[in-house]
């Protein structure tokens, strides 16, 4: 698998880089072969390290004996005392993100990349309140109004909109050209179009893929996807035929005999084979993937989808685009972290495969517009936006600049946002579809029209008539590099998957409290974890009753549900107590193929550490799931949850 750092290459440091396996010249053979050998004993190194150096030889088996933060931090930064080069993103953190620091928030349930730092968002929003209070005409928009854009829905033709375009306001023009800097993606080899959030990408591109010739698809998930499950949904619909990689348990690592027979065309003459949808990692599990997965499809008549939405800040920088050209790149874009989780997507197709889609008429894409321009669009204008967003406008009206996107009660209450965006809400058990969740669409022609006029009514900024925009946390992250980002997400991984797996049950011959899924302690996982809680007598602690108690403790995690599990027969003791049905899954969409398999699975409590996170919230995860070793915490918890949703919990 490549190296996480490929743009930062010739660097080859303890717990860091790793060279790139990508140079293939004669006279770089030997070198590659000596420094994959020096990586290998890296590698190794670091999770011995890790390993043997965190609380030594110590098992905590009572929630009162952890040791406190400050004496935590203090070893921590002896075991990995590179951490100390990252104090960049604490300085980030403490001038641009305050509120994580005034409101205790511990955000680890975050997937994906924002575009604009909470200090500029606050900023915006006290223009905003100042400008409609000197005013009752909308003033011309500025850079600091940008984090108040919103999306107009419009129905339209796919591949119409890739080959010809559509008329752009400048606000996307802009938007469109930062992203795709950002991403390395050059507007010479792929056409971009915004979509209402990843599931929407999903399934808009299900609806124009030649699924009559090319019938198959073939998905890489170890976790249920509200957006894949968009996607297989409507390729049903189609007639094609769907299938799924598996993974083998306890690592949860790809089945590759399985997924290989599954790509690989047993005729000598390729075929359109239908379309490889491929996530770079697991956003759930923290597993990476082999990306030989690409070239293997791509040589057997595949067309390849890189899903990119769960990606760190900067792993664009270590994918390789100019090498593997996927046909189809999906990603996602969250406003500001820990405050305003909603967003859009955007749908990447190479201009070369444009030619390949079916013409037909789907919703899901968007117009990017100012909040200043939706404002003023009249009552009877069908672009509208999200009752989320609604409520940020009121919100901008009388003043008030606390979060309407509480974290707290969020199982009662989802917010339209972060189911659409699917950055942290797809991954929990919400039952909201993504249909649902779009008030009114407009044709493409009547809502661009309208945007446009607002918008020459507004004016613009710049020299040249351009609107300038600043997508402040694009730039810190740029600012920090891909190493720095994914060294500092490695030190704290690690050491938290280390921490949880110290806790112990008393009396129960030192059972484990924390079972991880999928990597444990690694150097290449990525910065997210799938674990369950047991308590004493070895059940399982209810997910969603560990999300409420966390978020009880301002600690905001997720749940998810880890599918195509395989077995080998030695486990099979095991795979009887592991599996359990999921019975919000719609049995009604499904062919009696699927039912069987997507059913049986396993209900988790995810985190994920974006690039802000740092050592206490790594620290607070862990002292707040140390409290499961108190038995009588765990049966006062079960008889509140209970009580309070009046009916009986299964284990």
């Amino acid at each position: 698998m490549p190296s996480p750092c490929l743009n930062e290459a010739s660097e080859v440091c303890p717990y860091g880089c790793c060279p790139s396996p990508f140079f293939s010249s004669p006279a770089s053979q030997s070198i590659i072969s000596k420094a994959r050998s020096s990586s290998a004993a890296c590698r190794h190194s670091f999770a011995a390290t890790t390993a043997s150096s965190i609380f030594p030889n110590i098992q905590f088996t009572n929630h009162e004996s952890l040791p406190s933060l400050q004496e935590s931090f203090s070893e921590f930064n002896k075991v990995y005392p590179q951490y100390s080069e990252t104090d960049q993103v604490d300085h980030i953190r403490d001038k641009e993100y305050y509120h994580l620091s005034l409101s205790s928030h511990t955000c680890l349930d975050y997937i994906g990349i924002g575009l604009f730092s909470y200090l500029q968002y606050h900023n915006s929003l006290q223009n905003q309140i100042a400008s409609s209070t000197l005013s009752a005409t909308p003033s011309r928009p500025r850079n600091s109004d940008i984090p108040f854009f919103n999306i107009s829905y419009k129905t339209g033709n796919l591949k119409t909109q890739l080959l010809h375009g559509a008329q752009e306001s400048k606000l996307e023009s802009a938007m469109k050209k930062r992203i795709m800097a950002f991403l390395n993606i050059s507007d010479n080899d792929y056409s971009m179009v915004f979509t209402a959030n990843r599931t929407a990408a999903f399934k808009l591109l299900a609806e124009s893929y030649p699924f009559q010739t090319s019938r198959k698809l073939l998905t890489v998930y170890d976790y249920e996807s509200e957006a894949v499950e968009a996607m297989i949904k409507s390729t049903e619909k189609r007639g094609a035929r769907t299938m799924s990689a598996e993974f083998s348990w306890p690592r949860l690592r790809i089945h590759s005999a399985k997924l290989r027979k599954m790509i690989v065309s047993k005729r000598k003459k390729r075929k359109k084979r239908g379309l490889f949808v491929f996530p770079l990692h697991s956003r759930v599990t923290g597993a990476r993937y082999p990306y030989l997965w690409m070239s293997i499809a791509q040589e057997n008549g595949w067309h390849v989808l890189i899903d990119a939405c769960a990606l760190g800040p900067k792993d664009m920088d270590s994918f390789g685009l100019s090498l593997f050209r996927p046909d189809f790149l999906i990603c996602s874009f969250y406003k500001v972290f820990g405050e305003n989780p909603s967003g859009f997507g955007c749908l990447f197709v190479k201009k070369s495969t444009i030619s390949v889609l079916e013409a037909s008429t789907s919703a899901g894409m968007v117009n990017l517009v100012q909040q200043r321009q939706l404002i003023s669009l009249s009552d009877e204008s069908s672009g509208t936006d999200t009752e989320i967003e609604q409520k940020y406008i009121s919100a901008s009206k009388e003043g008030k600049l606390t979060s309407l996107s509480s974290f707290s009660g969020r199982l009662q209450t989802i917010h339209p946002g972060k189911v659409e965006q699917g950055e942290p809400s797809e991954i929990r058990n919400t039952g909201i579809s993504a249909e649902s969740e779009v008030l009114k669409t407009s044709s493409v022609g009547e809502s661009q029209s309208q945007v446009d006029n607002v918008q020459d009514k507004n004016g613009s900024d710049g020299e040249n008539g351009s609107l300038g925009i600043e997508c402040r946390c694009l730039d810190q992250v740029e600012s920090l590099g891909l190493t720095l980002i994914t060294n500092r997400a490695r030190y704290l991984t690690n050491w938290l998957v280390n921490s949880l797996l110290k806790l112990r049950h008393p009396n129960t011959e030192g059972m484990a409290l924390v079972r991880i899924y999928g990597p444990k302690i690694k150097f290449d996982r990525g910065p997210a974890l799938a674990f369950n809680v047991f308590d004493w007598k070895g059940e399982k602690v209810e997910p969603v009753l560990v999300q409420k108690l966390a978020d009880r403790s301002n600690i905001s995690l997720s749940y998810g549900f880890l599918h195509h599990i395989w077995f080998p027969d030695k486990y099979a003791e095991e795979k009887g107590k592991s599996l359990e049905t999921k019975e919000s899954v719609s049995k009604s969409v499904m062919t009696n193929q699927r039912k069987d398999k997507s059913d049986q699975g396993i209900t988790v409590v995810t985190a994920a550490l974006g690039f802000l996170a740092n050592f206490e919230d790594t620290y607070r995860l862990w002292a707040f799931v140390a409290q499961f070793l108190d038995a009588d915490f765990v049966e006062k918890e079960r008889w509140r949850y209970t009580a309070l949703n009046q009916k009986t919990i299964e284990i």
